[in-house]
């Protein structure tokens, strides 16, 4: 006999959700995740009470649904619907170290493997919660497992290979080459953290190898595969803590900040943002104006216009102190062609179109100079729809076609997300002839 699922039962009325509606929010939250073939209804949810066990990817799913409404990661373990399945467990913080180990060696090979279940992984936005509260108060217990030790000479080898990852993303975009840095970490990176280390060497190979797992994220982010990317951000998160290294930690969580703001979710950008602001205390500065810039952008998303101006302000304040001599490798993009473009884009979302034109052209004269196509293409992009808050389409439709032939030098869905909402801006301008040329053109771009 099954014994009824009193954990679920408890979850719901936490919740306050009926049978019905439970149901009804899981079917629609199956049909945004694209998978519409995923039908529930309130005796469905009467079953899982009684004790039946629903099928993947319901479980997950349900998970997401109760998330949302409490505010706070849940997983199915927690509603008694099952072990919580790999993209579930890599969006939790977790405070053991080799729990988090084989969460994020498990992340990788799920990635490498091209998996269903995580390309179908949806962002979660209450995710980012715990572990930017855990990353600002947790110290955690040391347990590697015994096997050769590690040398400070395998961490150096690890870094020098961020170093050339890096650039592929910056240049090439974050569609070229993860697989490969996925693989590599698998292969040479995560199984090095199951290996004893001396404490200096410990706090080096999980600084390296927090470095590099953001960077997968980020790359996933730049992709468009979201889910991937935020089970990345949340381990790179927890590395970095294990690390001991405070500028990094807060890199990491400007990284959850832009993509939260890019997904709708500003609210969630703007908490991230200053979490990792106030977790930084002034030891970056190049940290310090992205995450000014980022806090920016999603004030702006909130139609907070006082309090967007005044970031980029304080954004710009942060940048005048950046040494790049003294700062580490991974903030070498933090530099004017990203600032002024990040800054561009807060300053037309609050209306302030001279700004934003202004803010947009340095962005673009920089990333000319250093060939950097995707920054380019982003800062056209905004440029664009500078000129179309100002009505003067014939510009906008240049600045568009420079985004177009940036934009597809580089695997980036992040350029070809600006081609299209330039698209959506020339809308108001009906049939015009340069309205239909741009659409045509950007067919090709999207179709390629």
């Amino acid at each position: 006999m099954k014994e009824p699922n009193l954990k679920l039962a408890e979850w719901l009325k936490r919740a306050g959700l009926s049978n019905r509606e439970f149901a009804r929010r899981i079917k629609d939250a199956a049909h945004e995740a694209g998978q519409a073939q995923i039908s529930t209804d309130g005796t469905a949810i009467r079953r899982w009470l009684e004790g039946n066990q629903p099928r993947r990817p319901l479980p997950g799913i349900a998970a997401d649904v109760i998330s949302a409404e409490v505010g706070y990661r849940v997983t199915s373990t927690d509603l008694g619907l099952g072990e919580s399945p790999a993209e579930d467990r890599s969006l939790l913080y977790n405070r053991d170290w080799v729990v988090t180990v084989e969460t994020v060696s498990d992340l990788g090979r799920a990635d490498v493997d091209r998996r269903k279940f995580l390309a179908a992984a949806p962002f979660a936005a209450v995710a980012a919660t715990g572990p930017s509260r855990d990353w600002l108060l947790a110290t955690l217990d040391q347990q590697p497992e015994p096997g050769p030790r590690v040398r400070l000479e395998d961490v150096t080898a690890v870094k020098n290979m961020f170093s050339e990852f890096q650039r592929i993303d910056i240049f090439q975009g974050g569609g070229s080459g993860r697989l490969v840095l996925a693989a590599y970490m698998n292969v040479h990176v995560y199984p090095l953290l199951r290996r004893p280390q001396a404490d200096d060497v410990r706090r080096a190979l999980c600084e390296a190898a927090a470095e590099q797992t953001y960077l997968l994220g980020w790359m996933a982010y730049d992709n468009g595969e979201h889910g991937t990317a935020q089970r990345y951000l949340i381990q790179s998160l927890r590395l970095a803590q294990e690390s001991a290294n405070v500028p990094l930690g807060a890199h990491v969580l400007a990284g959850m900040a832009d993509q939260a703001t890019l997904l709708g979710h500003p609210e969630e950008g703007l908490r991230l943002a200053q979490s990792g602001r106030h977790g930084l205390r002034g030891s970056s500065a190049a940290a310090l104006a992205d995450l000014w810039a980022l806090e920016g952008r999603a004030l702006a998303a909130l139609g907070d216009k006082t309090g967007a101006v005044a970031a980029v302000t304080q954004s710009e304040v942060a940048a005048e102190q950046i040494d790049h001599e003294r700062e580490p490798e991974w903030a070498l993009f933090i530099d004017p062609a990203y600032l002024h473009g990040e800054h561009a884009m807060t300053l037309r979302d609050v209306g302030d179109h001279a700004g934003a034109a202004d803010h947009a052209k340095w962005s673009i004269d920089h990333a000319r100079q250093q060939n950097r196509a995707r920054r380019g293409a982003l800062s056209q992009a905004a440029l664009a729809s500078t000129h179309l808050q100002r009505r003067d389409l014939e510009q906008a439709h240049a600045a568009g076609l420079r985004t177009l032939s940036l934009a597809g030098k580089v695997k980036s869905s992040r350029a070809v997300e600006a081609v299209a909402d330039l698209q959506k801006r020339m809308e108001p301008f009906g049939r015009h002839r340069l309205v239909a040329d741009f659409a045509e053109r950007a067919r090709v771009l999207t179709a390629a």
